[in-house]
């Protein structure tokens, strides 16, 4: 009368050959198991092996069920050849009888863990066996989907079944047997008759079968008897098999008669079975490793790029290109003719770059994506859906823990985190919004506690960065008052270090900021003497 949930307890899954690691959850077990149908998810397993020096390598010790061992270190060699796990260096086979499957990482600062989920995730490391119990139920005719404790059952009907049908085949080996044990018996009580009967009738078998009241079986076994066996020792053998023979006839009977006596038997072949595959048992001990289903592990675009240096150029036509290494000499870079320098940014393939157009859309693009220095590079409209009538105000590198004020034309802004802006569509994602005439202007990281802004009427006010509001999206708040300007330029610094702009190959530093400080969307006053005359820190 055990319940599934009873019987998941006494089988808690099923158990491999090549052992592994089964990892999924009870409730999931049962459930398979309920319904008859499923699939368990099977993994290989693996420890990390140190050696001196902080280097270390992971071992593969079991791989699941059917998996070709052959073909999955093939596919293993195809991803690094291919760089498509850039943090795997090398795996090396060095299997006997046991499997052992080394796999060497890049360097010794890869997590083991990720790269293994890598692999889960692009080979046969990781592979789900479907469970499906379609059995032939109803003595054997009718295939149905059962749960466990119908197969178990159905299980045992056909040990019953095979029970029967063995005992009578045994019964009418007995039987004929025995047929042949009482000719033979009647042979040595009638010796001499026999013989004569031999020696001198033309059909033995026919006298012999009349004689004695013998059936064709016994007749021909007495014809086909050798003649060292007419001895009396014989006879005695004879005697004690037709004995033995009968009681075992007589037990077989019983056991035909009585079901109650079947079943105790089947009981009894089981607890045989169960003592030759106990666990304490080579053979009995498990195999496959039951364990909970893994959590779910993002893994980073990141770890499947190779990390390279590199320099990200956008040209003022929108041509973009990545050269290999960071750039020293930027007067040193060649643009198409009628082209020149937009914006240079140093990165590394795993970057993600953010794009700001008028519009306020931000775009993302992937820095492994970029095309190669050679040349001029590919348009920047060919990789994301950028309006011909757009037209690029910012490019940087994105941190995903950094913040990036924004500021349209007439002055309005907020403070935005970086980690909402990620697009994951060419079409970008809309950030700050503005309607035309009005335009996405500034675009400038968040480093300070102070905020400077000045206008294009050349007015300058500094206020503290907590006056602006953060979001995700929005038109922002009024930073500057203008009658009828917009703004010029706007950046944060550290108040306790100064206000710095560039003028030409000079920077100054203004640290005495009283006559500028103000509430925010107040209009400012003019500048210190030597502030550029465009308006713009220059940085």
């Amino acid at each position: 009368n055990a319940s599934i949930d009873k019987l998941v307890d006494l089988i808690p899954g099923p158990d491999f050959p090549t052992g592994g690691i089964l990892c999924e959850d009870r409730d999931t077990i049962i459930e398979s198991y309920r319904t008859g149908r499923g699939a368990f998810r099977m993994r290989a397993k693996w420890q990390v092996e140190k050696h001196k020096g902080g280097l270390w390598q992971i071992v593969i010790t079991e791989i699941p069920y059917q998996v070709q061992k052959s073909r999955l270190i093939e596919k293993i060699a195809d991803l690094i050849a291919d760089r498509k796990i850039p943090i795997l260096q090398d795996i090396i086979d060095e299997s006997a009888e046991d499997i052992r499957i080394i796999l060497e990482p890049k360097n010794r600062n890869v997590d083991a863990n990720l790269l293994m989920e890598m692999l889960f995730k692009n080979t046969d490391l990781e592979n789900r066996f479907n469970l499906n119990m379609n059995v032939l139920s109803e003595n054997g005719h009718t295939p149905k989907v059962l749960d466990i404790r119908q197969v178990l059952q159905e299980f045992l009907n056909h040990r019953h079944q095979v029970l029967q049908r063995r005992s009578r085949f045994r019964m009418d080996k007995i039987e004929r047997r025995l047929e042949i044990l009482n000719g033979l018996l009647i042979c040595f009580l009638n010796l001499d008759e026999i013989i004569t009967i031999i020696r001198e009738e033309d059909d033995p078998k026919a006298v012999m079968m009349q004689r004695f009241n013998l059936t064709e079986l016994q007749a021909d076994s007495i014809l086909n008897m050798r003649l060292r066996s007419l001895r009396r020792l014989e006879e005695m053998e004879i005697k004690n098999e037709h004995a033995t023979l009968s009681e075992e006839l007589t037990g077989l009977k019983s056991l035909m008669d009585d079901e109650q006596l079947r079943w105790s038997r089947i009981a009894d072949e089981i607890k045989v079975l169960k003592n030759t595959f106990a666990k304490s048992t080579d053979l009995g001990k498990r195999r496959t490793e039951i364990t909970s289903a893994p959590q779910s592990v993002d893994v980073p675009t990141e770890a499947l790029i190779e990390r390279e240096p590199i320099t990200v150029i956008l040209s003022a036509k929108g041509w973009v290109r990545g050269m290999k290494g960071h750039v020293k000499s930027i007067t040193d870079i060649t643009y198409k003719e009628g082209d020149s320098q937009g914006f240079i940014a140093y990165a590394q393939t795993t970057d993600k770059i953010l794009i700001l157009s008028e519009t306020g859309r931000v775009y993302t693009l992937g820095a492994d994506k970029l095309p190669g220095g050679r040349g001029n590079g590919e348009p920047l409209r060919l990789m994301i859906d950028l309006p011909n009538e757009d037209s690029i105000v910012h490019m940087c590198i994105h941190n995903p823990d950094g913040k990036l004020l924004m500021v349209a034309s007439d002055g309005r802004g907020f403070i935005a985190p970086e980690r909402d802006m990620i697009a994951q569509t060419k079409n970008g994602k809309q950030v700050l919004n503005v309607t035309a005439p009005i335009t996405a202007k500034i675009c400038t990281p968040v480093t300070g506690d102070m905020v400077a802004v000045i206008g294009q009427n050349r007015k300058l006010l500094v206020f503290p960065t907590s006056e602006i509001p953060e979001m995700s999206r929005g038109k922002g708040v009024k930073l500057q008052n203008y009658r009828d300007a917009g703004v010029g330029d706007a950046k944060t610094f550290v108040g306790e270090q100064g206000l710095t702009w560039t003028l030409g190959d000079r920077t100054r530093t203004e640290t005495d900021l009283r006559p500028w400080l103000g509430k925010r969307a107040s209009a400012g006053k003019m500048p210190p003497a030597g502030f550029p005359r465009d308006n713009t820190f220059g940085e």
